[in-house]
């Protein structure tokens, strides 16, 4: 029913402008932000669930730095051990040319257990700088059951342990020295046992670092399809956006068209009143 008092098609034409303008702002902070949940009342639900997502990638990602640490703690300890493997095989020939029988005492004493006497000390300065951001690697007990966090939760742990070494330990019966060439002897068969603790040392090592390699594969995993997940729910899809935001720009075109006409309507009843 035409009425001059209240413009109706003015108010359903303004109510509708609002709705189309609104969805129209709404697609065009989508497209700004590249975001499909500009504000949390879009989806409560989702929101959630991204953030979450997104909170995992960053927690994979610290895993990956890590893992790298790991993996250079452990290459640092397995250099020094191949260091002291070398020192310990020169050693091994020099307590071998000692126990021979060609060699007098005077070159045993003098000249072979000399060098063997500072190979040994070698040993040791190997040992002792051997450091990790101030931490030393091969003694002490930085290495005892170091667990390096690879995962989401506090459960998702490598644990390292790489025996500590020093030198009269490691030695044995080998640290008297090669003076003599009963002591040559004997130190043949330290020294054989302190190579057979290095070797073994190195294996575990060298396991540790195939185990850190596959895990940061396995983590370089996650965070690619974690983030894709995340971008899933929380990414805004541009071609869809912008189709749809074409499609609401046209319906608050015509909105106006529309509230422009309403608004002309009680013009045109008082053209009716003035012709009656």
């Amino acid at each position: 029913m035409p009425v001059i008092s209240t413009n109706n098609a003015a108010n359903a034409a303004l109510n509708y402008l609002n709705i189309n303008s609104n969805a129209e702002t709404e697609s065009i902070s989508q497209l700004a932000s590249g975001s499909r949940i500009v504000k949390a009342s879009d989806d409560a639900a989702g929101l959630a669930i991204g953030t979450q997502l997104q909170a995992n990638v960053a927690v994979l990602t610290q895993d990956q730095t890590n893992v790298s640490q790991g993996t250079s703690i452990l290459q640092s300890a397995d250099g020094a051990l191949a260091q002291i493997s070398n020192v310990l095989q020169r050693m091994l020939a020099l307590a071998t040319e000692s126990a021979s029988g060609q060699v007098t005492d005077t070159q045993r004493s003098q000249d072979i257990n000399t060098e063997y006497t500072q190979l040994k000390s070698e040993i040791t300065s190997i040992v002792s700088s051997t450091t990790y951001a101030g931490q030393s690697l091969l003694s002490g007990s930085f290495l005892q059951n170091v667990k390096f966090l690879v995962g989401t939760t506090s459960a998702n742990t490598l644990a390292v342990t790489v025996n500590a070494i020093t030198t009269n330990t490691l030695l044995g019966t080998a640290s008297s020295g090669v003076a003599t060439a009963t002591n040559a002897l004997t130190a043949i068969a330290g020294i054989n046992s302190a190579l057979g603790t290095i070797t073994q040392d190195r294996a575990k090592i060298g396991a540790y670092e195939s185990q850190f390699n596959f895990s940061n594969q396995a983590i370089s995993a996650n965070v690619q399809n974690t983030t894709a997940s995340a971008a899933t729910i929380l990414d805004a899809d541009v071609a869809a956006v912008k189709t749809q935001l074409s499609s609401q720009d046209v319906l608050t075109q015509s909105s106006i068209a529309a509230l422009t006409q309403a608004a002309m309507l009680p013009q045109e009843l008082l053209k009716l009143i003035q012709v009656a």
